[in-house]
Parts: C-alpha cells; structure tokens; sequence
C-alpha cells in the first residue's frame, strides 16, 4: 500500500573496515613526509548535504551525521561531532580507533595542539577548508611550531577504490512564476555589492542557483547544481559547470545571460586575473583555501566577504512567499491525513519506524506536486527519539508500540521547502511526559508570540524557546530554528535561532521554531513549524517591530499537553492556531480525517 521512492532504508554505515582504511591512510601519510590529516565532512564548497563522492570523514570512519570532523595521527585519532550526534556517533564509530568528542568542549584544533609532537606536520586537502578554518587551526598550532601543509591530493580518495563518480544531474530552469524575479535582475542587484572589488567568486550553489534562477540534481533532497561562478563588475558573469548536466534547450537559455565554461578552467581564470592584480570578493563561509591561494599566489587581492546572494535569498520576495505559503498548505493536508492515519494505526501494533516513514511519503506524494522529501525522514520510536537526527535503517527500525514517536520531515516544492516536526504518544502519556512535552510547546509558543525591534538577531531570542526548559534543569543541544530556502536547501543560512546566531532577523526570512527535549534513552520530543518574519505595527511604537507568521498548519498531540502549565495567553494561542489549523485543512482532506481533525483541535481549557 506504502512506499518510499525518495528514500532508502539500506544501512549504509561502514562497519568493520575502518581499521584497515585507517592503517592505510597512515601508510600513505608516513609515505608522504606526514605526521597527520584533517578529515573534515565537507566538500569542495562547505556543503551540509554533499554528494557520496565527498562522504570521506563516513568512508574512514562509519560516521554517517552531517557534521563531523576527524584528526588522525600516526599512534592515535579523534573525531568530534556537535550535540545533534554525541549519542549517535558512539553507535556508528570504532572508539578504540577514533575518539569520539563533543566539539562544544574540546575543538580539532585545540585537541591536535595537545596530542601532536612539537613541529609535526599536518596534511589537509585544501579544496575541503576554508582560508578561514585553516588560518584558525594555524594560530592554535604556532606555539608548538605544527605546520599545516596543503596537499595537492586528497590521499582518501587514491585508497577509496570504489569512490563515487561526480554528480552530473540535470539543470533545470527555476521559473520566475516561482522565483519572484528574473535571473538579469538579480544579478544586477548583485553587482552593487561588488563596489571598489573586480568580481565576486561566488562557491555556495544554494546562492548561484538562487541567482541565474536554476535547479539542479546533484544532491540527494536538495535541488541545486554543484557549480562555482565568477561574477565581474562589468560582463557577462561565468557559470563554471559540467557540461554533460545541461540539455541544449537549458544551455541556450543559460547563454542568453551567463558565459558557460568547464569547472577545471576556474583554476586558471584565477590566476589569469590574479597576474592583472584583480580584486576578488571570496564567500568567508565557503570558498575553498585551494582558490583563495591560487589568485594571491598569482598576485591578487582577495578579500574575504560574505556571499553577495546569501541575503538577497534569506529574504524571500513576495512570490516566494506566497509559493511557501501555498506549499504548506498543501502539505499540511498531507501531514494531517498521515496523522490521522497514524492515531488509528499505531495501536494496532502494525506499524515500524520504516513503515510510517513510508506512510507519510505515500499522503504527500498524493497530493500530485511532491518533487522530492527535503531530508530523509526522521522516524523515530522509544530510545531513537531521543537521537536528533536519528536515521531508520533496515538494521536499526523499531516496531512502534505505546510510548513517543516522533516524526521530523520535508518535502521539495516547486513553490516550496517544508520542515516539521510532531511527536505524539501511543498509549497513555505519562506525567513526567506531559512535564516535558509541554515546556517544551512553552518554548515553542515563545517563539511564535515573540514580538522584537529590527536589528534583533537569532541569539537574542534563542533563549525564549529555553526559558521553560531551564527552570526545570532541562535544555537541548541544538539550535532552536535554522533558515530555509525557497526550493533549496531545507538548512539556510545566515539566518537562524541560535546561540551563535548573529545576523538581525528580516522581514521575508523563513526559519524553523523547532525546540526540543532528549531523554536519552527513554524518548525524544521536538515541536517544530516554520515562520516568517514580518513588520508589526504597534500603537504607540517608537521603534521598527517585527514578529512571526507561522506558516506550518498540523496539529500538535493534545494527549501530551499539560494544561495547568500553560499561562492563558499560551492556551489563547494554542487553541487559535488549531483553530487556523482546522479552518484551512478541513476542506482538503477527507470525512475520516475531518472528523480526527475536529477533535485533535479541539480547545484546551
């Protein structure tokens, strides 16, 4: 009856192998001169998700997270991953080979200080870091004279026998029905970030794609094409892409405004403008070291700037929020009817964390627009809630009985990203449970009902989604929302919830309002919606006001609500927004699930 056609189930975790890919590696760096090597998750242009080719820090050590970081040496190694992973990583890694860190108390480069001899020298691949992470790592290792000696290849990838090839999915065109704006006037836009600079290398795909108003197939969930591009001050800007991922239709409409050239020549243009004494912006958060050398070892200037797309694409235009807005609608529908389903079915006995992943699959693809799940989904019973970004495999799926399920997922839009996440229980609910899910909904509601003057950051309200948590003792390792993109990238940046979060909020940014609670062992809960940053107009106000429209319609799990710890105006806004709720999806969905609906948003006294 179910399926998943975007997501495979298969344990792709490397077990039992990564000794003798370490050993090798340490054959290859002892071959070299090297006394050790950076292994970070990461690919040639710092990507979140990355094709399999890059999968190096899974291939060497059986982690499969999405940020990781692995230091070896010739006698020992140490991997560290951030709070999303501390219990995960023990589960899916050799300690006796790789010691596994919380990169919150102890960093790469602290720890390599620390374990490596005085004037030991280092390897990394400088197509995988950053000018910025490697000149970080330096003036940690100087006081023990530890040189970083950029290689010219990756030694992984001479003993990955079976790597991946490259990716060369399709480009498609991003219609401007969907984007808002067309690509010519964007990069007109663009430009006047260039100012006294020569041209901007421009190395997040997510920002390329966003401006030349193109969608790619290069990574698994997010549509975007691998890609680099040059973008002058005057001229045509350079769309340094393979080849075989453009169809003649697709090239000719490229060619009507960008240079189209191969991926190896951008090496050499480079240099090229380099021996002119060029001025080239490079993205800080992105761009490879291997490039930012190449121009200066040439003769010109680089200068470390952000991106000049990534926040003209944090803030959304009108269309793209209207199309994020339409999307949610949509799967809002879909979320409810699997719900629903859900309630019936879990009861039974029936149902694994494979199965109901599946199960939501199906209700979205039905509803005829899916184009992809934004990010595997996270289906979670029992122990594995409590993992943040736990992955059901064949090997590790649990049959759901009673206790928490939860259920983090997305789904690609042509209009739209998605990201939600519910937790419900089977079964009665405990009262330690209500306790915590219900601080928990406190934080959430904190966030939504947040009103703040512009020039107020993520960090600044990061702690609003905690409040109720700390006054138990309690706290989660994660931040409490993450941009979105307008089909791209369910993570986006700079935008976000965080403790580290320091860009002000904008209107037409879109983040998640997703904090959460892990017990570990016992369950996890996670209550997450989107929103998007708006004006407020307050009487009175003497100051820009901005706030939240939540724009996720599915109803929370009343079994695990506590009312007496709500405050009234916490109740109000709870049973106003399954009121919304119950308005918008009623009329989409079918008898069986408007009657679940009626009573799953049922007012809260």
């Amino acid at each position: 009856m179910f399926e998943a056609k975007f997501q495979t189930f298969v344990d792709d975790a490397v077990r039992g192998d990564s000794a003798a890919r370490l050993e090798a590696l340490r054959t290859e760096l002892k071959r070299q001169g090297l006394d050790g090597f950076l292994v970070p998750r990461a690919d040639v242009h710092q990507n979140e998700y990355v094709p399999k080719c890059a999968e190096r820090l899974a291939w060497l050590t059986g982690f499969t997270g999405s940020a990781g970081f692995a230091v070896v040496l010739e006698k020992e190694a140490a991997l560290f991953v951030d709070g999303r992973y501390v219990i995960q990583v023990r589960g899916e890694i050799d300690a006796k080979l790789f010691k596994p860190l919380d990169i919150a108390e102890t960093t790469p480069a602290a720890w390599l200080s620390g374990h490596a001899r005085e004037g030991a020298r280092i390897g990394y691949d400088p197509w995988v870091h950053t000018s910025a992470q490697i000149e970080r790592f330096a003036k940690t290792l100087a006081e023990k004279q530890i040189e970083l000696v950029p290689l010219d290849a990756n030694p992984i990838d001479a003993l990955w026998l079976d790597r991946p090839a490259e990716p060369t999915g399709a480009v498609a065109i991003h219609p401007a029905r969907y984007a808002g704006e067309s690509a010519g006037a964007k990069i007109k836009k663009l430009r006047a970030a260039l100012k006294d600079a020569d041209a901007a290398l421009m190395s997040d795909p997510h920002a390329i794609c966003w401006a030349f108003n193109i969608r790619g197939a290069d990574v698994a969930h997010t549509p975007i094409a691998l890609c680099f591009a040059l973008l002058p001050k005057d001229g045509a800007p350079a769309l340094y892409v393979d080849d075989a991922k453009l169809a003649p239709k697709v090239r000719a409409a490229l060619e009507k405004y960008l240079t189209l050239k191969a991926p190896e020549d951008l090496v050499e243009d480079l240099v090229q403008s380099g021996k002119r004494g060029a001025t080239i912006l490079f993205d800080a958060a992105t761009a490879p070291a291997k490039l930012v050398e190449a121009l200066r070892a040439a003769g010109g200037k680089p200068r470390l700037a952000d991106d000049p797309a990534t926040l003209p694409k944090a803030i959304k235009n009108e269309r793209e929020l209207e199309g994020a807005r339409a999307a949610h609608v949509r799967d809002g529908a879909a979320l409810t009817r699997f719900l629903a389903w859900f309630s019936d079915t879990a009861p039974k006995g029936r149902l694994t964390e494979i199965s109901a992943a599946e199960a939501l699959e199906t209700f979205r693809r039905e509803n005829g627009d899916l184009r992809d799940i934004s990010f595997p989904t996270i289906s979670a019973f029992g122990a594995h809630a409590a993992i943040p970004h736990y992955r059901v495999t064949e090997t590790s799926n649990l049959k759901i009985g009673r206790g928490v399920y939860l259920v983090d997922s997305g789904a690609q839009y042509l209009d739209g990203t998605t990201d939600v996440t519910r937790t419900v229980v089977v079964g009665p609910a405990s009262k330690q449970l209500r306790e915590h899910f219900t601080r928990v909904l406190k934080g959430h509601i904190a966030i939504a009902r947040a009103v703040f003057p512009k020039g107020v950051s993520g960090a600044q309200l990061d702690a609003f989604a905690r409040r109720a948590l700390w006054e138990a003792g309690l706290d989660f390792d994660h931040g409490t929302g993450h941009g979105v993109g307008a089909y791209l990238s369910v993570h986006e940046g700079p935008q976000r919830i965080a403790k580290l979060g320091t860009t002000p909020l904008q209107p037409g940014m879109i983040l998640s309002n997703e904090p959460g609670y892990y017990r570990a062992g016992e369950y996890g809960i996670r209550l997450e919606n989107l929103v998007i940053v708006e004006k407020r107009e307050i009487k009175g106000a003497e100051r820009e006001m901005y706030g939240f429209e939540t724009i996720t319609l599915a109803p929370f799990d009343r079994n695990c609500v506590e009312p007496k710890l709500l405050a009234p105006e916490e109740i109000g806004w709870l049973n106003a927004y399954h009121a919304l709720v119950r308005k918008v999806l009623s009329p989409l969905v079918d008898a069986k699930t408007r009657q679940w609906l009626r009573e799953a948003t049922a007012p809260i006294s």
